[in-house]
């Protein structure tokens, strides 16, 4: 399925009241533009395996916050984001209860659908950037490597760090201590 943006402009709060389907919603909005997208197997295996990896690490001490599937983020009026992962720090994971939309995360990731990823690594990323994202990781699926955007301090007014890692080597993050995946693994089916 091709990612398709609807002719009409909407604004966070329209969007936000439109119906949700039962599998969920795939949407995001982007500039006003809803966009929508069917993720591929490729991509659900990507999700699946980064999930349960940041899912295991978070479960085995407490204090390490809480992984979540995607959730809509308002940026602003004109654009709510529904990563495919999320990641809160310990002490702001907002209730399971709690209706949309969710807070900024403190750790983003986008896994590369064949229709969606130019958003990703245009309009999604700066959007990010613009609204305080601490850590946003683009996962290429064709290529096999991730690409990390982080600031290297809670002051940082943009992404002031850019890692591109390959399948050979490891992820990890200074905001997930102790958290450490094989690209390898992650890409493997």
């Amino acid at each position: 399925m091709t990612a398709v943006p609807v002719a009409e402009r909407l604004t966070a709060e329209e969007f936000l009241a439109l119906p949700v389907p039962e599998r969920g919603r795939p949407w995001n909005l982007i500039a006003g533009e809803v966009v929508v997208s069917e993720p591929t197997a490729l991509h659900g295996e990507v999700v699946g395996n980064l999930l349960f990896a940041l899912e295991s690490w978070a479960r085995a001490e407490p204090g390490r916050g809480r992984a979540a599937v995607p959730r809509d983020v308002r940026l602003d009026d004109l654009n709510v984001f529904a990563p495919d992962i999320l990641w809160y720090a310990e002490g702001r994971v907002p209730p399971r209860d709690a209706p949309p939309p969710y807070p900024m995360p403190d750790l983003t990731v986008e896994v590369r659908s064949p229709t969606t990823w130019r958003y990703d690594i245009g309009p999604k990323k700066a959007g990010y950037e613009r609204h305080g994202l601490p850590e946003l990781w683009l996962v290429d699926t064709a290529a096999e490597e991730v690409l990390v955007f982080r600031r290297s301090t809670a002051e940082a007014p943009v992404f002031d760090e850019a890692l591109e890692l390959e399948r050979t080597q490891r992820l990890s993050s200074p905001r997930l201590p102790a958290f450490t995946l094989a690209l390898a693994a992650l890409f493997s089916g």
